[in-house]
């Protein structure tokens, strides 16, 4: 059954998952901001769950997460923000200013568009393969700090407690996730970056980011 109007959901939301997935936190984390119910679907990236003809309907790129509201079924973490955005507006994640939402919304591509894919599983494995760990580190290493680097400028004229102001918006959304998973996964140095390390410091204590956390997760492997 679809989702009634005004924000009100028939049947709880169901989000395809991977505990690691830095994709998957940033749509963890926005439905806790929004208040927003879940169930929560494990899919094993590392076994290749992503491969199966079932989650092959529901995205045939075979990407997590997927969000599926009803018989609305959408994948791309970008997508999924911008459908909540549009579908429950409570706790808004993008400002009503205009200058302001194209820098959250600039914030959140640069992520999506020029940090994050070069990070996936696929392209690791596909690097380590050819030309081994310690070139593949350095690899990734060098383009999280291009995309900081573009950041930190980005952001030196605008930040607040958080990283367009005082209230968290979808900008913060993204970045948190891809800051922890730099710092821990691909041992970034973030004394480069003081700007996106103040930022970070007031997301990271956030309970709505915690508890969207890869260790939190159902399926996490400790």
């Amino acid at each position: 059954m679809a989702p009634k109007d005004g924000g009100e959901a028939s049947s709880k939301l169901v989000l395809y998952s991977y505990w690691q997935s830095s994709c998957s936190w940033r749509v963890r984390f926005a439905l806790n901001l929004k208040g927003l119910s879940y169930e929560y679907k494990a899919v094993n990236l590392a076994k290749g769950e992503q491969f199966t003809p079932e989650f092959e309907k529901l995205n045939p790129l075979h990407f997590v997460p997927v969000l599926v509201d009803g018989d609305v079924v959408v994948s791309d973490s970008y997508a999924i923000l911008m459908y909540l955005e549009e579908k429950y507006p409570q706790r808004t994640l993008l400002p009503a200013d205009p200058q302001q939402k194209a820098l959250n919304l600039q914030v959140a591509s640069i992520i999506s568009s020029s940090i994050q894919p070069l990070l996936m599983l696929s392209i690791l494995k596909y690097l380590e393969e050819k030309v081994g760990l310690e070139e593949r580190l350095l690899f990734v290493q060098t383009n999280i700090e291009k995309g900081f680097l573009a950041l930190e400028k980005l952001l030196k004229d605008f930040v607040g407690k958080y990283a367009t102001g005082e209230e968290v918006y979808m900008a913060d959304v993204f970045m948190a996730p891809q800051i922890a998973v730099a710092t821990e996964r691909f041992k970034i140095d973030m004394s480069k970056f003081p700007t996106l390390s103040r930022i970070y410091e007031s997301q990271r204590a956030l309970p709505e980011f915690l508890a969207a956390s890869p260790e939190r997760q159902p399926d996490a492997v400790h």
